[in-house]
C-alpha cells in the first residue's frame, strides 16, 4: 500500500487513508471537536465566513491525537519528507450550513498572498503535506473538499496573476468525499478550495500539516523575530500558530509528543502569555 500511496500523491497529488479513526470512535471525537471549537471560535468571523478556524487546536482538545501516528500515514510522511518531520498545523475546519465556495488557493508556503512563501516559480519538490481529517462525512451534499488532480506540479498557482480565476470551477477539477473517520493527505502545492455546504448540517474537518526539520516555520510563531520581520513591520499577513503549551504536551500520548516538541513554549512564552487578558482563542 506504501507505493500506492506515494504513487498517488506524486501523481495526482492527493490519496484518501480510509478510517484512520475507527467507525465506533469517531463520533464521540466529532463531538469533543464540536464542544471545543464552539466555546473558541471567533463570533465575528464565524457570521461573516460561515467557518470556524482555531488555530493550534492540539491546545485545548487532543481527542484526535491518539490516531496522528496512524501507521499508514506516517510511512508515507516519513517517505516524502524524511525521519525528522514534524506538526506545523491543527487548525479547525468546520464550515457551517451555506458556507460559501472559497478561491482556489495551495497551502502554506506556496500560498502567495501569505508573508512567508516560497516565490513562484518555486521549484519541484514535496516540502510540506496538508491532512484534512473528516470528522464528518465529505459528501457531495455538505460540499467535500475541491481539488485539481496534478496541479501540485504546476510552479504557481491562482493565489498570483496567473491568468486563472480563483472564484470559478476548473475543467479538470474534483470533488473528494469519504466517510467520516477518513483523512485526505495531499501536497501543500495541491489547488483546492472549499466547496459550498449545500446541506443543514455542519462539515467538520480540520487540517493537519506535516513538515520536514529544515522548513522554517518560525514566521507562524507569535513573537519571532521573522514575524516580527516579515509581518509587524510590513503590514503584511500570515497565519498565525501559538505556541504548544507546556500543559497541553505534557497531555499528549508519548508517540505523539516528538511531532510536537519543536513548538513547545519557553518558560518567556509561558510567561507572557499569562500575562495577557484571558480571551475565547486562549489555552
Amino acid at each position: 500500500m506504501l507505493e500506492e500511496y506515494l504513487h498517488q500523491i506524486r501523481q495526482d497529488g492527493f490519496t484518501i487513508f480510509q478510517d484512520v479513526i475507527p467507525a465506533d470512535e469517531i463520533a464521540a471525537v466529532r463531538r469533543h471537536i464540536l464542544e471545543a471549537a464552539r466555546r473558541l471560535a471567533d463570533p465575528k468571523k464565524l457570521a461573516d465566513l460561515k467557518v470556524s478556524h482555531v488555530s493550534s487546536f492540539i491546545n485545548h482538545e487532543q481527542s484526535f491525537a491518539p490516531y496522528l501516528t496512524d501507521p499508514r500515514m506516517i510511512e508515507v510522511v516519513h517517505a516524502l519528507l524524511g525521519p525528522h518531520f514534524r506538526i506545523s498545523y491543527t487548525t479547525t475546519q468546520i464550515n457551517e450550513p451555506g458556507n460559501p465556495r472559497t478561491r482556489w488557493h495551495a497551502d502554506w508556503p506556496f500560498n502567495q498572498k501569505n508573508a512567508g512563501h516560497i516565490p513562484a516559480p518555486y521549484p519541484d519538490g514535496c516540502f510540506h503535506l496538508t491532512t484534512l481529517w473528516m470528522f464528518s462525512p465529505f459528501t457531495s451534499e455538505n460540499g467535500g473538499t475541491l481539488v485539481v488532480p496534478g496541479s501540485h506540479r504546476i510552479t504557481t498557482n491562482p493565489t498570483t496573476d496567473m491568468g486563472v480565476d480563483p472564484d470559478a470551477p476548473y475543467p479538470t477539477e474534483l470533488l473528494v468525499t469519504g466517510r467520516a473517520g477518513s483523512v485526505l493527505m495531499f501536497d501543500s502545492r495541491l489547488w483546492h478550495a472549499a466547496n459550498h455546504n449545500g446541506s443543514s448540517e455542519q462539515r467538520v474537518a480540520m487540517s493537519i500539516r506535516f513538515a520536514p526539520w529544515w522548513l522554517n516555520l518560525e514566521v507562524l510563531r507569535p513573537g519571532s523575530d521573522e514575524r516580527r520581520r516579515m509581518v509587524d513591520e510590513t503590514g503584511r499577513t500570515e497565519s498565525c500558530v501559538p505556541s504548544v503549551t507546556r500543559q497541553a504536551y505534557n497531555r499528549l500520548p508519548s508517540d505523539v509528543q516528538p511531532l510536537f516538541r519543536h513548538w513547545v513554549e519557553t518558560a518567556r512564552e509561558a510567561e507572557s502569555r499569562l500575562q495577557q487578558p484571558s480571551s475565547a482563542g486562549g489555552p
